[in-house]
C-alpha cells in the first residue's frame, strides 16, 4: 500500500513540474524592456534591450520627407510608457546632434513621433558620423541605445 501511495505521489509531482515548465517556457520577454520603431504604420524594428546592438540598424533609404518614424518604448517595470521620455540623435562620440522630448503618454498611444525630415537632414550633415538614436526616461535616466542609422 505505501508503494502505491509514493507512486501516486511521485507522479503527482512530475506531472506538476512538466505542467510548470511548459507554462513558463512560453511566456514571452518577462521582465525586460522592448520596443517597437515605425515608419509610418509598418513595423520596421522590434527589440528587447538583451540583444546585441549589432542587430539594431536603422535603415531610412526608402523614406521620403513626409514620412514619420513613430518609437514606442515599453519599460518592465512600468505599466506602459515611461515619463519625461526624450529621443536623441547623437554623433560615435556621445554629442548630443538633437534631442526630441515628448509628453507623457495619457492614454493607450504610447507613441513618440519623429518626422524623419528631421532625420534625412542631420543624416545629410553629418555624413562622415555614425549616428544613433538614444532614448531616456525618468525610469531609465542613463538612457538606451535604441539604433544606429545607416544610409
Amino acid at each position: 500500500m505505501k508503494h502505491n501511495t509514493f507512486n501516486q505521489a511521485f507522479i503527482k509531482l512530475f506531472t506538476l513540474i512538466t505542467l510548470s515548465f511548459t507554462a513558463f517556457g512560453f511566456t514571452t520577454k518577462f521582465g525586460l524592456d522592448g520596443y517597437e520603431i515605425y515608419l509610418n504604420s509598418k513595423l520596421i524594428l522590434k527589440q528587447y534591450v538583451n540583444q546585441p546592438l549589432s542587430l539594431r540598424v536603422l535603415r531610412l533609404d526608402n523614406a521620403n520627407d513626409k514620412d514619420q518614424l513613430r518609437i514606442v518604448y515599453k519599460h518592465c517595470k512600468v505599466p506602459g510608457a515611461g515619463t519625461d521620455r526624450s529621443i536623441a540623435l547623437k554623433d560615435e562620440k556621445g554629442n548630443t546632434l538633437k534631442k526630441w522630448t515628448f509628453a507623457n503618454a495619457s492614454n493607450s498611444d504610447l507613441s513618440m513621433v519623429i518626422p524623419v525630415k528631421e532625420l534625412l537632414q542631420l543624416e545629410r550633415t553629418n555624413v562622415s558620423h555614425e549616428l544613433s538614436l538614444h532614448y531616456a526616461a525618468r525610469e531609465l535616466p542613463k538612457g538606451e541605445t535604441l539604433a544606429f542609422l545607416k544610409p
